[in-house]
């Protein structure tokens, strides 16, 4: 059996509290949001299970409600390019969606996460009858341009401070994130997978950052103190 498979299998219907942490679902009519509770779907991803794969169909539209996951491609020589984290709050793959074409990319959890997904004919229901997610996903693309535009940026930088700066910047997009808040839960291994740096070098750059006062480091996590600063690597 497959972790693929066993993700699937775990699937069950979402809590009250599950759904309160979907941010587009206020959005939606009364109607439009019975019938897309109806069809929400969450499942335990342990770490290491692939929640999209690169050639496969599309058949969710995701959503991270707890955890963290990773975009990445392997590239012609056979090495993983990580293109961005998914911390809570995330929802991707609209673009995929939106074409019902296959992955180009795979996601995979880098720590147990809990996955909402969302069928795709009932999303293309969404976007035939809702205004508001019309809106929603219309901001996620926009946002989603910026993100993957800076992540190039990120990739041609030399100065790894700058570089965890940026990739910790990104994750703070409170558009594309809404559930990270002030706080991003990760480990330096963690966001040295995300970054393509080593977990010393990581933790170097966050000293850095940290005594330039733009983050916290705490327990379990990073603490934003100066957002500008990060996303424009003047600190």
């Amino acid at each position: 059996m497959t972790k693929d498979a066993t993700l699937l299998q775990r699937r069950r219907r979402l809590n009250p509290e599950e759904l309160a942490e979907i941010p587009w679902l206020q959005l939606l009519s009364p109607e439009e949001r019975e019938r897309a509770e109806a069809d929400l779907q969450i499942a335990n991803a342990e770490p290491g299970d692939y929640v999209c794969r690169t050639g496969r169909p599309v058949t969710y539209w995701f959503g991270v409600v707890d955890g963290l996951l990773k975009m990445s491609s392997d590239n012609a020589d056979g090495q993983t390019v990580t293109f961005t984290g998914v911390p809570p709050g995330g929802w991707f793959g609209e673009g995929t969606a939106l074409k019902r074409e296959a992955y180009r990319y795979n996601i995979q959890a880098l720590r147990k996460s809990l996955v909402a997904g969302l069928h795709v004919d009932t999303f293309h229901w969404l976007l035939d009858h809702s205004i508001g997610f019309n809106r929603f996903i219309t901001n996620q693309l926009n946002e989603r341009l910026g993100q993957f535009i800076a992540a190039l940026e990120i990739d041609r930088m030399t100065n790894p401070d700058i570089r965890v700066a940026r990739s910790l910047a990104a994750l703070f997009n409170p558009v594309l994130y809404p559930g990270v808040g002030e706080v991003l839960r990760i480990t330096q291994q963690e966001l040295a997978y995300l970054v393509g740096l080593s977990r010393q070098r990581v933790n170097e750059a966050l000293t850095t950052l940290a005594s330039h006062g733009a983050i916290q480091v705490e327990y379990g996590g990073v603490r934003v103190t100066n957002l500008q600063a990060l996303r424009t690597g003047q600190f």
